[in-house]
């Protein structure tokens, strides 16, 4: 029993993040939660919440109000429990690392949700499953196609946003399948999480490994085969539960794109050029890139706002004489309208999450089991260990948890964790950003139950890629 309850504990503490450590080292010599009440009743706090998320779709209850309560409850009892000690100060300073942790990831979101929601309503993704349609594909090969998509483009641009995208597609293209739709999404979480994990900057988990400098760039990509056999495995046994069948034309209807569609698709590869370019060179957040591509697309729509007129929504005309009060958005265009259009559900859900691992890992779990799960387990067993909790929490704590560690492990052992954390969140479908995202997106198709029903697919694929990792770099 007592084994038991040290590998629970063990779990837990890969979900908290630890700013500020040398700081909070000292103040745990006064001021130990992790064995008080007020410790035990945050972890409880963020039990319920987690539970709730889990079953919205069930409650309908929107997955981003139980974390946002938690988060709140959380940092309240600390704070609390803290200040009878006389340390509040600590308390203050640990929050705001982990909101500024927080900003980043939120800024970054927000700017790829802006740009995709642009696309969405010039028409592009419309244009393309109208290709794709044309083209005769079946469902089953579109399955394939839009998984293959999304492995190769994440690891240029970021399997959250190559998700969105590729789901983008799926839903226009399986409006009337459903199941279709579920099982796609499934498979495009499953890709953009294993073609982001061979690449520097096709996750944020791989990102704070290469920041970190534990890995060299190159060899990241050593990691290819395995994400390869990650993503096929399940691939090619869901491809037996698509329906048959091809889709169908919209009403005979052409679908056109809209002016400067395709200029904001080159925008938008330009603002991921521009945030990888920032962090390379600059060695600046990638999220202050992606605030410059912003101005992007601000600037371009303000172009496309001077040079249409009502009524004309795809031939351009010069507007100069014509009264500023006149002009139209080019039906409806307007950068503030698609920043209003983001799935702020997901981003508040993010918000809930980091504050609330931060705020357990506050309190000290992690320095409670860290000597355990890489000491007695082993790093083989404890960077398994760590796919697994990046699928029930997002990778993001779960790899800072183990970066904050540091154990002495070998080069194979560091790109292991660097894979686990990577495709561990297909397990579930909160367990990634790609798979909180869809859920939003596809909301009511693609939700926790349809994917759970695939897990030990997955999981089959999981393991097959640790083996083979061993196989080929080991």
């Amino acid at each position: 029993m007592r084994r038991y309850l040290m590998l629970v504990l063990s779990t837990l503490s890969f979900m908290v993040s630890t700013p500020v450590m040398a700081m909070q080292q000292e103040i745990h010599q006064h001021a130990d939660m992790t064995q008080s009440f007020a410790g035990y009743l945050c972890l409880f706090i963020f039990v319920v919440a987690y539970l709730l998320v889990i079953l919205e779709e069930k409650l309908h209850l929107r997955k981003s109000k139980p974390v946002l309560l938690g988060a709140g409850l959380i940092w309240l009892v600390i704070a609390i429990a803290y200040q009878q000690n006389g340390y509040d100060e600590a308390v203050e300073t640990a929050l705001r690392h982990n909101f500024l942790e927080y900003a980043e990831l939120f800024f970054f979101l927000l700017v790829a949700m802006t740009y995709i929601n642009a696309m969405i309503e010039r028409g592009v993704f419309e244009v393309l499953r109208e290709w794709l349609v044309s083209r005769g594909f079946t469902y089953r090969s579109l399955f394939w196609l839009t998984g293959i998509l999304a492995f190769f483009i994440s690891p240029v641009a970021d399997n959250l946003t190559t998700a969105l995208i590729m789901c983008t597609v799926v839903l226009t293209v399986g409006s009337d399948k459903p199941k279709f739709v579920a099982i796609s999404c499934i498979n495009i979480v499953v890709a953009a999480n294993a073609g982001g994990a061979f690449s520097p900057f096709g996750d944020i988990t791989t990102l704070m490994v290469w920041q970190k400098g534990l890995l060299p760039f190159a060899d990241f990509f050593k990691l290819f085969i395995p994400s390869i056999v990650n993503f096929l495995v399940p691939a090619i046994i869901m491809q037996f539960a698509i329906p048959s069948g091809t889709p169908a034309h919209l009403d005979g209807r052409k679908e056109k794109m809209k002016e400067g569609g395709m200029i904001i698709v080159g925008l938008f590869l330009l603002t991921i050029v521009t945030a990888v370019s920032f962090h390379n060179f600059l060695h600046l957040p990638p999220v202050i890139g992606m605030m410059t591509g912003l101005a992007f697309l601000g600037f371009y729509g303000y172009r496309i706002k001077k040079r249409f007129i009502p009524g004309n929504l795809g031939i351009g005309k010069d507007v100069q004489s014509v009264p500023y009060e006149s002009i139209s958005d080019d039906a409806g265009f307007d950068i503030f309208s698609k920043v209003a259009g983001a799935e702020w559900d997901t981003l508040l859900f993010f918000y809930g999450v980091i504050l609330s691992v931060g705020g357990l890992g506050f309190i000290g779990y992690l320095g409670v089991s860290s000597e355990f799960i890489y000491g007695e387990l082993g790093p083989t067993i404890a960077n398994t260990m760590v796919g697994i909790m990046s699928s029930i929490i997002d990778n993001i704590p779960v790899m800072f948890a183990v970066l904050t560690m540091n154990p002495e492990m070998p080069e194979v052992q560091w790109l292991l964790v660097t894979l686990t954390a990577g495709v561990g969140g297909s397990l579930l479908s909160i367990g990634s950003a790609a798979g909180v995202a869809l859920m939003g997106q596809a909301r009511g198709r693609y939700t926790f139950f349809s994917h759970l029903k695939w897990t030990p697919v997955i999981a089959l694929g999981y393991a097959a890629s640790i083996y083979v990792h061993f196989l080929v770099n080991g």
